[in-house]
């Protein structure tokens, strides 16, 4: 199978110690691109000096919204200067996170509205983050469809006229009536490790009512390990535990959940 990855974080401490060993499972797997986003400017610097090393390794730059604090006037004239880098193919992780609230909720709207604009500027997707403060509180990601909503509809000149498409909701875990939203804006939906837990159903819910053609593969490593793997560092050679659910809850071949999946992810980041 031809799989992807479309979110990892590989420049964090927990790959440092043997990420040779780890892009060579990937390879084995037969994983041929991986997503490193960004989470701030440091970081997003800090990826592309890995995408030059790894034809298998691509970037997004952005600022991620629990690192808000970091922002300042320069952020976005550095984030803009980024861009250009070949290897660039989206601006993220960018969003809202009302359960960690480690930047004022005031704050994490307007760095997030910086950056759906530079990446209209720049003609790149976004990859989005969106945290819940509970399952009860689902504010954020009201705030967040919102805010895509005004931004989808006001994008000059329109999506439809765009050499790309609106972007991804990053490890999805929204509700059904929440992913059909973001699905009639133009979004994908990015599928994570979480869709193989045993009390998961209404995420599987989800996946069955999605067109295929709107999911992406995700294992946003070293976290959210599908249950396999659970208690171990997530990778990206695991994104076939995520691909298997995937195909037994649809009940389509593996072979078409992963090929439909590499398709779409190419499709959104437009590249080869």
């Amino acid at each position: 199978m031809v799989l992807t990855d479309t979110h990892c974080h590989l420049n964090f401490d927990d790959y440092h110690a043997d990420l040779d060993a780890v892009l060579d499972r990937s390879r084995a797997a037969g994983l041929q691109r991986i997503l490193v986003p960004g989470i701030d400017l440091e970081s997003s610097r800090e990826i592309l000096s890995m995408v030059e090393k790894d034809p298998l390794l691509y970037a997004a730059v952005g600022v991620h919204p629990n690192s808000g604090n970091s922002w300042n006037k320069e952020t976005r004239v550095g984030l803009r200067n980024l861009v250009d880098h070949p290897g660039v193919v989206a601006i993220g992780e960018i969003g809202l996170d009302y359960y960690r609230d480690r930047t004022p909720r005031d704050m994490q709207k307007e760095i997030l509205q910086q950056q759906l604009d530079l990446a209209l500027e720049c003609c790149l997707p976004v990859i989005l983050h969106v945290r819940n403060q509970s399952e009860e509180d689902r504010s954020c990601m009201e705030d967040l469809l919102k805010i895509l909503e005004k931004w989808v509809i006001s994008a000059s000149p329109p999506f439809k006229d765009r050499s790309h498409k609106p972007g991804v909701l990053h490890s999805f875990s929204g509700n059904l009536l929440e992913s059909i939203q973001a699905v009639e804006l133009g979004f994908y939906l990015g599928i994570t490790g979480p869709v193989t837990y045993k009390t998961a159903e209404a995420l599987r819910d989800v996946v069955k009512a999605a067109p295929l053609d709107r999911l992406l593969i995700e294992t946003d490593g070293p976290f959210l390990s599908p249950q396999a793997k659970r208690g171990k560092r997530n990778e990206p050679a695991h994104v076939c535990y995520i691909v298997d659910k995937i195909s037994e809850v649809i009940d389509e071949p593996v072979d078409r959940v992963a090929e439909q999946t590499t398709a779409n992810a190419a499709a959104l980041f437009m590249w080869e």
